[in-house]
């Protein structure tokens, strides 16, 4: 089976491309600038979201400070500082077999620790991308290679992974938000601080 590459809002069913898909890696990436200046620290964070486009509790907003779903549907595998090194920058592991039925989509989301103070945006960005790999079998289903202009974007929703008629499916988003990781998290009911 080889991996297929998505632009900016198309998808794929991920049940079709590889029916013995039962726990995604969702792997993140990218490179930090080469210029002078802070170090750039990007973070990885998913949204489990019901029928009502919504978190259902504060529990479904997986992040570095809160690194897995209470039924461990969905795990961040730990958060990456620098970008440096080659592939993953960071990982998401999501279970389809233990995703409750009632959670329709997970969003995948990138956002720029600290880019107000420190002067950074998407813009700075080079090779971001992000894919599905097939946990027990160690293949690529699928990858989406972020290549827009997002110059004052501070976060950004790169994926989501949806039920639709029983499959599972990839799309690919790139749709950046200037609010940063709070814009996104509430507007997806999530309350913060």
């Amino acid at each position: 089976m080889s991996s297929l590459t998505l632009t900016k809002g198309n998808n794929l069913s991920l049940t079709k491309a590889d029916p013995g898909l039962e726990r995604a890696l969702v792997g993140l990436g990218w490179d930090p600038r080469t210029t002078s200046g802070d170090p750039f620290d990007l973070d990885a964070s998913a949204l489990l979201l019901g029928a009502d486009g919504k978190v259902r509790s504060q529990d479904d907003f997986i992040f570095y400070n809160q690194l897995a779903a209470k039924d461990n549907s969905v795990v961040h595998q730990g958060d990456n500082r620098t970008g440096q090194g080659d592939g993953d920058d960071e990982q998401i592991l999501i279970d389809f077999s233990l995703l409750p039925a009632d959670v329709d989509r997970v969003v995948i989301v990138v956002s720029i620790d600290q880019a107000d103070v420190r002067h950074q945006n998407f813009g700075q960005v080079r090779d971001a991308y992000c894919r599905v790999v097939n946990q027990d079998t160690d293949a690529e289903v699928v990858r989406y290679d972020l290549s827009e202009d997002a110059a004052a974007e501070t976060s950004m929703i790169f994926a989501e992974v949806y039920r639709n008629r029983g499959e599972w499916k990839f799309r690919a988003i790139g749709q950046g938000y200037a609010s940063g990781l709070y814009g996104i998290a509430t507007d997806f009911g999530v309350v913060l601080d």
